[in-house]
């Protein structure tokens, strides 16, 4: 058990591997001993797959045949004994996406979900829409700390930015949101030095650096963490100690987004690096 709750979110762009890193992440850290409850904020309900094999109901898809809901029917337990909850949303073209995740964190605080004894909320969010339902962890102040997952792709890290901008706008200077960020498909070094100059210009601490992985892969075919599926591997070993460092307390920062024109350098470094990959340098 650890002394007090620690509050979580992951947020990046979609199809960055963030639910992924979600549910592994869950995985290790139940797997350690520790009650986690995993809180899937994206539309596709998809966060929770990998621990219970078959998508689970949505909180908006059980009120929506119920009007009568518990905690049984909210709250579903996947591998590791992680407590999984997917927010839902509407149909592709119809209604509010960010409404699913202002609905759920409504129901669980209404059925007291927040008050049982967990040691860690993890909040999977997709973050490459500038909408304000997505931001209502950190708005309602359900999060202690943020972190944004991102690869050196251009557009990952101008969802980054973006994302970073929302951070700053709900941190404050006795409560900073910012842990930090998880650099996902970091494959050479010359990606890593673009991840690690956006974050010391953006005021944000450089957690992580995964790289593909055929384990993870074929984890995922499975329908599977690889905390599961490959256990003894070097990826579980990965999320194993990327759970440690971020069940600590850790430091947080108030971020410093990026101008127009700096986010311009960016791209402009991007390009430097796929010339000389293309010149074979």
């Amino acid at each position: 058990m650890l002394p007090m709750c620690r509050r979580i979110a992951l947020y990046g762009k979609g199809g960055i591997g963030k639910s992924t890193i979600a549910s592994n992440l869950a995985a290790a850290l139940a797997g350690s001993g520790l009650n986690v409850l995993l809180i899937g904020c994206d539309p596709k309900a998809d966060s929770t797959r990998n621990l219970t094999r078959e998508g689970i109901p949505s909180v908006l898809e059980t009120l929506a045949r119920s009007e009568e809901v518990s905690i049984q029917n909210l709250l579903h337990t996947g591998d590791f004994g992680v407590s999984c909850v997917e927010s839902g949303g509407p149909e592709a073209g119809i209604g509010c996406a960010g409404l699913g995740i202002s609905t759920t964190l409504e129901e669980l605080t209404r059925l007291g979900v927040y008050d049982m004894d967990w040691d860690i909320i993890l909040y999977d969010v997709l973050g490459d829409v500038v909408c304000g339902g997505f931001s209502v962890p950190m708005r309602k102040k359900h999060v202690d700390t943020v972190y944004i997952v991102t690869s050196a792709d251009f557009m990952s890290l101008y969802a980054a930015n973006n994302i970073l901008k929302s951070v700053k706008r709900y941190s404050y200077t006795e409560k900073p949101l910012l842990g930090g960020i998880l650099h996902n498909r970091a494959d050479s070094a010359k990606e890593r030095a673009v991840v690690q100059e956006f974050c010391r210009k953006t005021n944000s601490a450089y957690i992580a650096a995964m790289g593909q992985s055929t384990e993870i892969r074929l984890a995922e075919l499975q329908r599977q963490t690889v905390l599961k599926a490959y256990s003894d591997g070097a990826a579980a070993q990965a999320f194993l100690e990327l759970g440690r460092r971020m069940a600590g307390p850790g430091q947080a920062s108030v971020p410093t987004p990026l101008c127009p024109q700096d986010m311009d350098a960016v791209g402009a470094a991007i390009l430097r690096l796929l010339q000389d990959e293309e010149a074979g340098e």
